[in-house]
């Protein structure tokens, strides 16, 4: 297993590769944590579009630079446009990102929605430890969006989930692990701060998807994602409370520079 951070040169280099493309990311996801992910990818200097309007589904999910799709957005939207959306970023080759969350919570109908959508070969997914133990097949013990579980626990189901679905897969925590099913990484800082923020991990996934717009490598792209998002954690870390704490993470975001030494 290797650690990286943003102090390894091929972490800026992911940043820089965005950045310069200033990708347009299309995202569905749940009302609640939409804003904080659009905030998430201006910040970068991505271009978001969220939402489920007339034939967006379709149209952005096929031609867009990259898609995130957090399954919670079923909150606002039905089952058939999330999967259309899935389908047309598949079908189109657009690099996408699965969010699911709550999955493994006891809500089967809700479950059985958020399982059909691997059928369009997720370039990633993340989540938290409840939800990758859960799809994995094991007992992730969720309480609704919540996990009971640690990063370090859903290690040995993320192979699984990587290899059986053949995708990138991603566990937040203290530490955060990302694998192919081959090369596993982690990520370690941030602040405790990111869990009493409402979105800030949903929001993760949207970084992902603009990672992956125009990304060489996508295993490297989404652990950039997680590095960047902890450096800027650590750089608000001097904050007081949650609410200025969500306010300076954006702002460290939005002051992060590749060329950094």
């Amino acid at each position: 297993m290797k650690e990286l951070s943003w102090t390894d040169p091929e972490i800026r280099n992911e940043l820089a590769r965005l950045k310069q493309m200033k990708p347009f990311c299309y995202g569905l996801t749940n009302y609640i944590a939409a804003n904080l992910s659009a905030n998430v990818l201006l910040a970068v200097g991505a271009g978001p579009a969220i939402g489920t309007a007339m034939d967006w589904p379709s149209a952005f999910g096929g031609h867009a630079h990259a898609v995130w799709i957090n399954a919670a957005s079923l909150m606002s939207c039905g089952p058939d446009e999330i999967r259309l959306a899935a389908k047309s970023a598949h079908e189109g080759g657009v690099p996408w990102v699965l969010d699911p969350v709550a999955v493994g919570a006891g809500a089967v109908e809700y479950d059985a929605v958020v399982r059909s959508l691997l059928e369009f070969k997720p370039t990633a997914i993340r989540g938290n430890a409840s939800e990758l133990i859960a799809l994995a097949g094991g007992d992730g013990g969720g309480q609704g969006v919540e996990t009971t579980m640690t990063s370090d626990q859903a290690v040995p189901f993320l192979a699984k989930v990587a290899g059986e679905i053949g995708t990138i897969a991603a566990v937040s925590g203290a530490v955060d692990y990302i694998t192919d099913g081959t090369t596993t990484y982690a990520v370690g800082g941030g602040d405790v701060r990111l869990t009493q923020v409402t979105g800030a991990g949903c929001s993760l996934g949207a970084l992902m998807a603009g990672m992956l717009a125009n990304a060489e490598d996508p295993i490297m792209a989404v652990v950039a994602a997680h590095a960047v998002y902890a450096e800027a954690a650590n750089r608000a870390k001097s904050a007081i409370g949650t609410g200025n704490f969500a306010v300076a993470f954006l702002d460290q975001l939005s002051l992060m520079d590749p060329s950094e030494a």
